[in-house]
């Protein structure tokens, strides 16, 4: 047994909270509970970054012969680099230790994903790392996500040092999480730092599974879990630009061509120097010469966000893309707003259609009230889009039958259809 093992096996998991949590676990008396411990050092020190094709096919061979899951972890380099691409990978396996390897001279992992075929990898915020993940060819087969396992379970902070600290009494450093992952050689602390990531989530998804069971919610995990392993790729937004930020403020055709076309020529000089869209020209510059529609350089220059350091050849090529969209003919102006594949705003419901509204607000008090008494986010007892869309459309003869078949349909698991039917069905038939 490791020494996080033996922490997490103590009277009972650790957790933080008010009296609520008293039902999730037996917390020990404020003035005996011990300060976590500070995890410094990975148990068999830094291993050395693995970035040749003969210290991959090494590391591969270990992992494939160690035992039990596997916790995988990827940093990136958001804010940074162009797109969500990994630049390190993180592992960590009883019998082979913990590896560090570098995409950037490892770009293809798929015979590393194929030696792990079959085991469980532990990820923490499963949907965050799966698709960079992917990009180098590692896709598990079956997962087990601690985050959304904290979820499930109730704990009120469920980031990866909040629940190694509450669960296991180790606290993590967690000061390079928002570096620049792409800077080459990476400084041995930022290597410590991703080390550890991994050192404690096999003890961190034994002690959760424990929790779990004990709250009868194992099975709901189980679901929960094979629905991110088996989730495809997510389709490219449509538009993307229109999520500039600081869009509302931009209510003319011809302004949201120019939004676009300046998102359009930014995406694309970022794209060519490999660096974060943010750091080629702000949100806050897109919407302001949206607004302004400026004739000239010189009346761009004068805009927030396009000032003196920006040089003349680039001012240009802003003002040659707002010169486009000034000159496009009205059929090729975007509409206003996006085609909705859903229900409208809520806020708009009683205005519309008072009875959805009066179906919406039973169908929320219902959801509200059995989330709290089973201890879990009610996002995640079932997605507010989804009891948004059966309350909008309901079946004809809302039986609980009928309302767990349109459930289903809109992607609800097993165990969620299982409680929420039965309401959903009550509140249907009361509003």
């Amino acid at each position: 047994m490791t020494d996080a093992q033996e922490t997490a096996a103590e009277p009972a998991l650790r957790t933080t909270g008010g009296p609520r949590r008293q039902s999730l676990v037996s917390l020990p008396p404020d003035d005996v509970e011990s300060a976590p411990i500070p995890l410094l050092e990975p148990r068999e020190g830094i291993p050395p970054v693995v970035a040749t094709d003969a210290a991959l096919a090494e590391v591969t061979a270990a992992f494939a012969a160690g035992t039990g899951p596997v916790a995988v972890d990827a940093e990136r380099a958001s804010g940074y680099r162009y797109g969500q691409r990994a630049y390190l990978v993180q592992l960590r396996r009883e019998g082979a230790g913990t590896a560090l390897i570098d995409p950037v001279g490892c770009p293809d992992l798929s015979g590393l994903g194929d030696a792990l075929s079959g085991t469980e990898w532990i990820l923490h915020a499963a949907t965050q790392d799966l698709p960079c993940l992917r990009e180098i060819g590692m896709i598990p087969t079956t997962l087990f996500d601690t985050e959304l396992a904290g979820r499930l379970a109730g704990f009120p902070r469920v980031g990866l040092g909040a629940m190694v600290e509450n669960v296991l009494g180790y606290a993590l450093e967690k000061g390079h999480s928002a570096v620049d992952w792409s800077t080459r050689p990476l400084p041995e602390p930022w290597l410590r730092y991703a080390a550890l990531d991994v050192e404690l989530l096999v003890d961190l998804r034994d002690a959760l599974e424990k929790e779990l069971d004990r709250q009868g919610k194992l099975d709901w995990a189980h679901q929960e879990f094979e629905a991110i392993a088996s989730a495809p790729p997510a389709p490219p937004r449509k538009d993307p630009w229109r999520r500039t930020s600081g869009m509302h403020k931009v209510r003319r055709r011809r302004q949201m061509a120019v939004v676009r076309e300046l998102w359009t020529t930014r995406d694309h000089v970022a794209q060519r120097r490999d660096v974060s869209p943010g750091k080629v020209l702000s949100d806050t510059a897109i919407v302001e010469a949206s607004l302004s529609l400026p004739a000239t350089v010189q009346a761009l220059t004068a805009l927030p966000g396009f000032g003196h350091r920006m040089g003349r050849r680039q001012l240009e090529q802003w003002q040659a893309a707002v010169d486009r969209a000034k000159a496009l003919p009205d059929t090729e102006l975007p509409q206003p707003g996006q085609p909705l594949t859903g229900p409208p705003p809520p806020r708009s419901w009683a205005d519309k259609d008072p009875e959805a509204a009066a179906r919406l607000s039973a169908a929320r008090a219902a959801v509200s009230e059995l989330a709290e008494r089973i201890t879990m986010p009610q996002e995640n007892l079932i997605t507010p889009d989804t009891v948004r869309r059966v309350c909008w459309e309901p079946p004809k003869e809302p039986t609980v039958e009928n309302v767990a078949a349109a459930l289903t349909a809109h992607g609800a698991r097993r165990w969620q259809v299982e409680l929420v039917a039965p309401l959903l069905a009550k509140a249907l038939v009361a509003a």
